[in-house]
């Protein structure tokens, strides 16, 4: 069985050089370095007329070439090449897709007009998606799950053979995409239920533990700040004054 990219990967030392300079992976930052150590200065939303933060290498909205100016909507096919990476904003919702990814986005429901930017589903077909979402049910689609989403911080990746799945914190409902018996639904609180979904095996036990890999509290931090949030584990109590998920 294939396994999934190393976290070590040299594209995602650059991200993670760019997301929390001078921080380790997957340490939780403090207050002190998360508002100094990224890019020198705290992240902020995207001003209007922007869906794109950063991207590296070859991105393709729609098939196009994708620049900074280029804006996302909810009708859209996002691509990256082998050295691609993204980070962008459709609405109150907000993604970091790696190297090797194809992403396509579809409206809320067909009779709401495309320009409220509002995201009804996604499907996975290939690579590595870190997403972030408003309280607001989502439907994720990989080949071998389907993921109902209920406003949370979720973690994909996807191979031909079966899709990993981490419910940073939040909740979600998983259905085996070829095997309806399996099923579960995850509350998570801090990476703490991992998944492995496979396309094929016994019925009834197509979903599986996993370990927590390939993704950190700075990424999440990161695209919740360019939405206007705090993931709800970064700082506790009144140590940060953004605004945060209640659940």
């Amino acid at each position: 069985m294939s396994r999934f990219n190393d976290s070590e990967d040299p594209r995602r030392r650059l991200l993670l050089q760019a997301l929390a300079t001078g921080l380790l992976a997957g340490a939780t930052p403090t207050r002190n370095t998360a508002r100094a150590g990224l890019f020198g200065d705290r992240p902020a939303p995207l001003p209007p007329g922007r869906s794109i933060y950063k991207l590296e290498g070859r991105v393709l909205v729609n098939g196009a070439p994708a620049s900074l100016e280029t804006r996302i909507s909810v009708t859209d096919v996002i691509e990256t090449g082998s050295d691609g990476s993204i980070i962008f904003v459709v609405g109150t919702d907000s993604m970091l897709m790696r190297n090797n990814s194809k992403l396509v986005l579809t409206p809320e429901t067909a009779t709401k007009s495309v320009t409220e930017s509002v995201i009804g589903n996604m499907r996975l077909l290939a690579g590595q998606l870190l997403s972030v979402f408003a309280k607001r049910r989502h439907a994720i689609e990989t080949p071998s799950v389907v993921i109902g989403v209920r406003g949370t911080g979720v973690y994909l990746e996807v191979n031909p053979e079966e899709t990993y799945l981490c419910t940073c914190y939040g909740v979600v409902d998983l259905t085996a995409a070829t095997d309806k018996t399996s099923r579960e639904t995850i509350e998570a609180t801090h990476h703490d239920k991992p998944r492995y979904i496979a396309a094929a095996g016994a019925t009834g036990k197509r979903i599986r533990p996993a370990p927590m890999i390939n993704h950190t509290d700075q990424e999440l931090m990161l695209i919740e700040e360019i939405v206007g949030r705090a993931p709800p584990f970064v700082f506790p109590g009144d140590d940060y004054s953004a605004p945060r998920r209640e659940y």
